[in-house]
C-alpha cells in the first residue's frame, strides 16, 4: 500500500476492486443508504462509528469501501434504475463535482454554467479538486442554470447533472499532485459543448441548493468522524512509543514534558469524538444540527492537526522518516481544515446559527 499510494499516487485497480467485491459480500457496500433501496439502513450514528473505524486506514483504500453520495436518493424515475440502484449494488461508482477554481466555499460564485438550446442543457466550464474520477462513472456536478437579482446583487441559480464518463463535450484530466492523501486523486473535469437532456437533471431545474441542503450537509460529520478515527491510531503510536522510548535510564513518558502532551491527546481525542456523535445523534433524531456538525467539524480536524504533530514530536528525528507512518498522518491532517467547508467557514456557520435568533 506504502509503495502505490505514498510514491506512485495510485492504487492499483485490481486491488480496488477485490476491496470492493469483499466489502459487498461483507453487506457493508453502501450502509450509508436505506433499506428499501438495497442498502442497510445504518442511522447516522452507526454510519459515524463505521467512518470513525474507517479514517484509522488509508483514504486511497477505504475509497473502495463504497459510500455512494446520499444525493442520490433524490433520483426520480428512470434515474433510479440507471444510477441509483446500481450505485448501491456496487455496479457503478460516482464522484461529486462542486468546486470551482474560482469558487470553493462561494458556491454561488461558480461560473461552470448549462444554459438552453433545443430542448437540452449545453455545459460549458470546470471543476477542479474531484476525488475519484478514475473510477467514477457517473458525475454529480452542480452548475449556474441562471441568476437572480436580489438586494443583495447577483445570485446565481444552480441546478445538479448527472453525467456519464464517455458523454461527448465531458473531459476528465489528471489534477494536481497534493501533499496529503497521495493515493486520493484528485482531478480536474472540463466541459465543452456537453449537451444532456433533462432526464439528466437531478431534483428540480434551479433546486440545487435544495438538494444539496438535503443530502450534503452532513459530509461534514462524515470528516469529523475520519478525523477522530485518524487521531485515535495516531495516539496508539504515541503512547506506545513514549511507554517503550528510554532516554537518560527511563521511559520518556515519564517526563513531564512528553506524559503531559499525550494527557492532553486523549482528552481532545474523547471532547472530539463526543462532538461528533452528538451531531449525529442529533441527526437522528430529527433536531436541528447545523451549527452541531459544524462545531465537530471544525474542532476535530484541528484536534487533528494537534495530534498529529504532537505524535511526531514525541517520536523526534523519527516521526519524519518513511519508515514509520507518523509523517503520512501529519501530511494527511492539513487538508482536514480545507475540505467540506474550511475552519473559517465552521466558525461563520457557528456564529450564525447563534447570532441570528438575536437579531444580530
Amino acid at each position: 500500500m506504502r509503495h502505490w499510494s505514498e510514491r506512485t499516487g495510485r492504487v492499483p485497480r485490481e486491488l480496488g476492486e477485490d476491496i470492493r467485491r469483499k466489502v459487498i459480500d461483507l453487506g457493508f457496500y453502501a450502509c450509508n443508504f436505506p433499506e428499501e433501496v438495497g442498502g442497510a439502513g445504518l442511522s447516522h450514528l452507526d454510519m459515524t462509528l463505521v467512518e470513525r473505524e474507517l479514517g484509522r486506514g488509508s483514504m486511497a483504500l477505504t475509497h473502495f469501501f463504497g459510500r455512494p453520495q446520499n444525493i442520490l436518493m433524490a433520483c426520480a424515475g428512470e434515474q433510479r434504475e440507471r444510477y441509483l440502484l446500481p450505485a448501491v449494488r456496487g455496479q457503478r461508482m460516482d464522484a461529486l463535482a462542486m468546486t470551482e477554481p474560482d469558487a470553493g466555499s462561494d458556491v454561488r460564485g461558480m461560473k461552470c454554467r448549462a444554459v438552453r438550446d433545443g430542448g437540452d442543457w449545453v455545459v460549458n466550464g470546470c471543476k477542479h479538486f474531484i476525488a475519484g474520477a478514475e473510477h467514477a462513472d457517473f458525475f454529480i456536478v452542480f452548475v449556474a442554470t441562471g441568476v437572480d437579482e436580489t438586494p443583495q446583487g447577483p445570485k446565481r441559480r444552480i441546478t445538479c447533472f448527472l453525467v456519464d464518463r464517455g458523454t461527448p463535450g465531458f473531459e476528465i484530466r489528471d489534477g494536481y499532485r497534493a501533499v496529503s492523501h497521495r493515493g486520493y486523486r484528485n482531478y480536474t473535469l472540463y466541459f465543452d459543448g456537453c449537451r444532456l437532456p433533462d432526464t439528466q437533471v437531478l431534483g428540480e431545474v434551479d433546486g440545487g441548493f435544495t438538494v444539496m441542503n438535503d443530502w450534503l450537509y452532513a459530509t461534514r460529520l462524515t470528516v469529523a468522524a475520519f478525523c477522530v478515527g485518524r487521531a485515535r491510531r495516531c495516539f496508539d503510536h504515541a503512547l506506545t512509543y513514549a511507554a517503550a522510548r528510554r532516554q537518560f535510564g527511563q521511559p520518556i513518558a515519564r517526563f513531564q514534558g512528553v506524559g503531559f502532551q499525550v494527557a492532553d491527546m486523549i482528552t481532545e481525542i474523547d471532547a472530539a469524538d463526543c462532538l461528533t456523535l452528538s451531531g449525529a445523534w442529533r441527526l437522528d433524531r430529527n433536531l436541528p444540527a447545523n451549527r452541531e456538525i459544524a462545531s465537530a467539524k471544525l474542532y476535530a480536524s484541528e484536534m487533528l492537526a494537534r495530534v498529529t504533530d504532537a505524535t511526531l514530536q514525541i517520536h523526534g528525528g523519527m516521526g519524519l522518516m518513511e519508515d514509520l507512518p507518523i509523517e503520512r498522518f501529519w501530511r494527511d491532517a492539513r487538508v482536514e481544515r480545507i475540505w467540506d467547508g474550511t475552519s473559517e467557514i465552521q466558525r461563520h456557520i457557528i456564529s450564525r446559527d447563534l447570532f441570528r435568533p438575536l437579531g444580530a
